[in-house]
């Protein structure tokens, strides 16, 4: 008997097989915490999706705390994992191979060594066609997935919920400026890139379409997608979710909470329709438990990515 034909107990609850494999339910409070408990792994042969964690915190301005989110994270899988997903009728595992890749390795104080990890890992999953979901981790993390992207499709259409544009110049590299590096080293196509929900200033002096918070007030998530589908069309695109681009009534635990934010279903609904966009990877970032209560924004975090990989396998089934 092989290791993969394992099974325990009458119904064989726990139990790995290669490709896609549904979802094999435990307790929420027992097993590994692997995220949504898919296979540990960093073989990559007839994956869709790796998912990893970037747990690096050293460039925010704020509160700290978010190199803690990938754990926590994942932990907040285990309250999600059950099968098919409401309300799209369907478990996302039954169709797409999603593992989970384990975090980025490096050690304590090495910014300029996490970026290299970071970009060997995001690079080892998409050079075998794989797409990605990242758990940060801060803001600058996602600057990583961008190139190693960037490499293959070339400067991609960077969507972006977040409370600020992160494009402030500075050679300085950090959370509040990943988006200028992007655009400065060929990353990102910003003639064709969204922001979403921003409610701090910031000078709109580069190609950026933004959706402050009163446009998405008048306008809804069903406009930022209409908007969204207009500026980016076909073209391979990065979606990019820092928690702070929800009201800190939602997702208490982060650095740098910003009041009037988006609701959990602007986003929510928003995923929900972008099964015809041609998204190559996503991230989730920013998450501080320290700030948190609850898990609530561990969880609706944790959902927001589930969300995303529904999208991901409509988008497959409907291409079948």
């Amino acid at each position: 008997m092989k290791a993969d034909d394992i099974a325990f107990g009458r119904e064989g609850i726990f139990r790995t097989t290669a490709g896609p494999d549904g979802t094999h339910v435990e307790m929420p409070y027992s097993g590994i915490r692997t995220f949504m408990r898919r296979r540990p792994t960093i073989d990559m042969e007839g994956v869709d999706i790796g998912v990893y964690g970037i747990p690096f915190d050293l460039t925010t301005s704020g509160r700290p705390g978010a190199r803690l989110g990938p754990s926590a994270l994942r932990e907040a899988t285990c309250q999600l994992a059950w099968g098919a997903v409401w309300p799209w009728g369907f478990d996302p595992f039954d169709i797409l191979s999603v593992v989970d890749c384990g975090d980025v390795p490096f050690r304590r104080g090495q910014v300029s060594e996490m970026r290299d990890s970071a970009i060997a890992m995001a690079r080892h999953i998409t050079s075998s066609g794989a797409g990605t979901v990242m758990l940060g981790g801060d803001h600058s993390t996602t600057y990583t997935a961008l190139k190693a992207h960037a490499e293959i499709h070339g400067p991609l259409a960077l969507i972006q919920f977040d409370a600020h544009r992160d494009t402030q110049k500075s050679d300085w590299f950090d959370h509040g400026t990943f988006v200028h590096h992007a655009m400065r080293d060929g990353l990102i196509d910003a003639e064709h890139s969204v922001q979403i929900g921003i409610r701090t200033f910031y000078d709109d002096d580069d190609p950026i379409t933004v959706l402050y918070r009163d446009w998405m007030h008048e306008h809804g998530w069903r406009g930022a997608l209409a908007r969204v589908r207009e500026i980016v069309g076909g073209r391979p695109a990065y979606l990019t979710i820092d928690i702070d681009s929800l009201d800190p009534a939602y997702a208490p635990g982060t650095g740098t909470p910003v009041v009037d934010g988006l609701m959990p279903n602007d986003i929510i609904q928003f995923l929900r329709g972008s099964v015809d966009l041609d998204f190559v990877g996503m991230d989730l970032v920013e998450v501080s438990p320290p700030y948190d209560h609850a898990d609530v924004t561990a969880l609706l975090g944790a959902s927001l990515a589930l969300e995303y990989i529904c999208a991901r396998a409509a988008q497959r089934r409907n291409a079948s």
